[in-house]
């Protein structure tokens, strides 16, 4: 949801998340994009191969879309138990499809409700 600033603004481009284009090009970089929100800068880690920065991450944070990618990462791990436990926190279905597909959804999704 968008917001606006004090004075009824939209926030600049700037500070806004990035769309799903700018996002899938960071990662071509050596580090998320400043302003990501937490469980988008997990993903942009986990898309690195860095699967501990980002469980780092989700670990503290809290909410639905948190625990969707916590359930995302278990999965990646092979722990489907764990990852069953954080699909019913998130209030999503356990998906079965390949893990590339499934982060793909997962950004899409969070990038599609930042902007």
């Amino acid at each position: 949801m968008m917001t606006s600033n004090a004075r009824g603004n939209k926030p600049a481009a700037s500070d806004r998340a990035p769309d799903l284009d700018a996002f899938n090009k960071s990662l071509s970089g050596n580090a998320p994009p400043t302003g990501l929100s937490p469980v988008l800068s997990a993903l942009w880690w986990a898309k690195q191969g860095d699967w501990d920065a980002a469980h780092r991450i989700v670990m503290d944070e809290d909410g639905r879309d948190a625990a969707w990618v916590h359930a995302y990462l278990h999965r990646v791990e092979g722990d489907l138990g764990n990852a069953a436990y954080w699909y019913a926190r998130a209030g999503q279905p356990a998906d079965s499809g390949s893990l590339d597909a499934e982060w793909s959804a997962i950004v899409a999704e969070l990038v599609r409700r930042a902007r």
